[in-house]
């Protein structure tokens, strides 16, 4: 037994500690990528500190807090999908299936419409998501217990009303503000705000999951199980749906809809380690926030001076990746 734990436990370590070299990596290229290359023994004095002028300026003020940005939104996409997939019990449910994006997204377009920008634009995208949160479960829940099934089912309600009220907004806008707001849409960091608030969420969020991987581990072979092992499925039904919707709010309010990282980080780690949440919680963190780096740093670089949105790199990376694992593990 004791030997089984310490196994378990080094390859938990192992697998963390392989990740966060990934996310270290996709950093120092973020970094060093960009209109004016920086070069890996300038970047590492400037980072020591003992840089200054113009590329000090550029990597410390432009593109480490984008960096940051881009690690939050997928560490946070990512933590919400696997928790998910738990919740649901389904595969195909991701941070954006119970249409937190879509309330995010119309009061972010409306804001776009009259002008609003600044803190006030974030405000707006993250109260359109919590009143999301409130609507689905105030609606799933009804008069009396709520199930897996009718969260689902609400949740893809509303996201469909909200994705009307989308096509209606983009239909009726200026063309000036066309393009920002497909961006937006679509994901764009290239304006994401003040990185500090979405990583403090991301580590409380953290430390808060992590403790209750083992009731995950449990509840993911179905909830009589988990109830007759002394889960309160209750409450932990409701921590999960809270919790998830609260990071997926946070990402879509600095970010805007990145898509695809929510959905198929926690089936790659799925595939790659096991379905211990012990590990695939922390590990989730890790990929999806390194990728999104990863996936940012080629959309403000590969047609500069140009960029693309960073959803539809994160697409064109990662399904590839995703579709050759899954054909290895049958």
């Amino acid at each position: 037994m004791f030997l089984s734990t310490l196994t378990t436990s080094v390859r938990i370590l192992a697998w963390l500690l392989l990740l966060t070299l990934f996310v270290f990596i996709t950093f120092g290229f973020a970094l060093n990528s960009g209109s004016i290359d920086v070069g890996w023994g300038r970047l590492w004095q400037i980072l020591a500190g003992n840089g200054g002028g113009m590329e000090q300026q550029l990597v410390m003020e432009l593109r480490f807090p984008r960096a940051l940005s881009a690690f939050a939104t997928g560490g946070l996409l990512a933590l919400a999908g696997a928790l998910l997939q738990v919740l649901l019990r389904n595969p195909l449910a991701d941070p954006y299936v119970l249409g937190v994006s879509g309330g995010a997204a119309v009061a972010a377009l409306l804001a776009m419409l009259f002008g609003i920008t600044g803190w006030w634009f974030s405000a707006s995208a993250f109260v359109g998501a919590l009143f999301t949160v409130v609507l689905v479960f105030g609606l799933a829940h009804g008069r009396g217990s709520w199930s897996d099934t009718r969260l689902l089912l609400v949740g893809v309600i509303v996201a469909s009303g909200w994705g009307a009220l989308i096509t209606f907004i983009l239909a009726t806008a200026p063309d000036q503000d066309l393009r920002g707001m497909l961006f937006w849409l679509m994901g764009d960091l290239s304006n994401a705000g003040e990185p500090l608030p979405a990583l403090l969420v991301l580590v409380a969020g953290v430390i808060f999951v992590v403790p209750v991987a083992r009731s995950l581990n449990v509840m993911a072979r179905g909830e009589l199980q988990a109830a007759a092992l002394g889960v309160e499925v209750g409450r932990l039904r409701l921590t999960i749906y809270v919790s998830a919707s609260l990071f997926t709010a946070t990402a879509v309010t600095l970010a805007g809809s990145v898509g695809f990282v929510g959905l198929v980080v926690p089936h790659l780690l799925r595939l790659l380690l096991g379905n211990d949440h012990r590990l695939l919680l922390p590990a989730a963190v890790l990929l999806g926030g390194g990728l999104l780096v990863l996936a940012d740093t080629l959309a403000r670089t590969v047609i500069a001076p140009q960029q693309l949105p960073v959803g539809v790199l994160t697409a064109l990376l990662g399904v590839p990746v995703f579709l050759y694992l899954l054909q290895r593990s049958r």
